[in-house]
């Protein structure tokens, strides 16, 4: 039978790509759901195109402009972060590709696994803000949760099959983005523009910055953390400029396996939704000649201090990846309409973190109670 695909956050770099799998195999998927928050114009488009049964518009004030649209369409239009949690927790899906970038994205996917879904998980943010209460409802409910990001894909596909081997480390891999090399004198003049441009892969907006930043691999060790299980000095981070290692595990007996590929995001993005199969597809493959050499070198979290950052968030635990994240959030989005430096991004994350009450066992209601505080607090310092 046909899988139902439930995709939140559609009109996404991720979310896009996703359309792009399920249309090349009508055979295997069945796109039931799409949502979006404010980009009515392409949600329409998609909803028109590929004939979900429903549609989301997150932000309110456009649901009437996406209503009249569908109108002649039998498809389904619904508005709001209520209709989000609802449908997140409906039987209308099989899985749920949970692709709404940042904070906003954990109520709908806590919802799906209260209802013990399967979620293929893009948003990262949602194991870094809330990591112990996510694993806590995977394990309660029975539910799954299928890494979407290439690094957690590419070691999700390494351990499976060694459920009986221990793991002694996993190995992230960081592009270095485009920065990579640079010193703070050369940082402190970079703009949007230089920044969205990452060498090896095409992202949204949010997580080409963060990836610049190496914002992006601390938070992959937060995410790591809770969706393998691991303990703080299992996880390493390696930059491979190259992006074909998408990551490694080493067992105890000292072997390791790497997953690799070219750097195309609909790999992990198929291999999550037809999983536990690997299915035919025409991506470009890989080829040794290409690529004579493939490079390793430590991570310079001297000049990128948001990686530095990070781990010490990881180290505190608590409430304290969720105060990285939110105020992570803030300055980038600051950051894209040029209100702060590349480099003041790290100066606002670090006060933030500094200055949030630490809370050492969270609830959910702490943790968003944090979310707002923090995000606050890093507006106040943005001029």
């Amino acid at each position: 039978m046909k899988k139902r695909v439930a995709i939140y956050g559609s009109t996404g770099s991720i979310g896009t790509q996703a359309l792009e799998v399920i249309e090349a195999h009508p055979d295997l998927f069945e796109l039931e759901i799409l949502t979006a928050h404010s980009n009515a114009d392409l949600l329409i488009q998609q909803a028109k195109k590929h004939k979900p049964n429903i549609v989301i518009i997150s932000d309110e004030s456009k649901y009437q402009q996406v209503n009249e649209a569908l109108s002649s369409e039998h498809i389904k239009v619904f508005a709001g972060e209520k209709s989000l949690i609802e449908m997140a927790a409906s039987d209308n899906y099989d899985i749920l590709l949970a692709a709404i970038v940042g904070f906003a994205g954990l109520s709908s996917t806590i919802a799906a696994l209260q209802q013990g879904k399967t979620v293929a998980l893009a948003n990262k943010e949602t194991l870094v803000v809330a990591g112990d209460i996510v694993s806590e409802l995977v394990k309660k409910h029975h539910a799954s949760l299928i890494p979407v990001d290439s690094e957690h894909s590419a070691i999700f596909q390494c351990i499976v099959g060694e459920a009986e081997n221990a793991v002694e480390k996993i190995v992230l891999t960081a592009s270095g983005g485009p920065f990579l090399g640079k010193k703070p004198n050369y940082l402190i003049n970079v703009k949007k523009d230089h920044a969205l441009q990452h060498p090896n892969w095409t992202m949204g907006a949010k997580i080409t910055i963060d990836s610049a930043s190496l914002m992006n691999k601390g938070l992959e060790m937060i995410e790591a953390k809770w969706l393998f299980g691991l303990q703080n000095e299992q996880i390493e981070v390696i930059v491979h400029s190259q992006s074909i290692i998408h990551s490694m595990v080493q067992f105890i007996d000292g072997s390791m396996k790497a997953q690799m590929g070219l750097p195309d995001m609909k790999l992990p993005i198929q291999y999550a939704l037809a999983f536990p199969h690997r299915i035919q597809n025409d991506f470009k493959r890989f080829e040794f000649k290409n690529f004579p050499s493939l490079t390793f070198e430590v991570a310079d979290t001297k000049t990128f201090r948001n990686l530095a950052l990070a781990k010490e968030a990881m180290l505190m635990g608590g409430n304290a990846p969720c105060v990285l994240n939110a105020a992570n959030e803030v300055v980038v989005d600051a950051f894209l309409k040029n209100k702060v430096g590349f480099l003041e991004m790290s100066d606002i994350i670090e006060s933030c973190l500094e200055k949030v009450s630490f809370i050492e066992k969270p609830t959910l209601h702490d943790y968003i109670m944090c979310n707002t505080e923090t995000r606050n607090l890093a507006s106040s310092f943005i001029k």
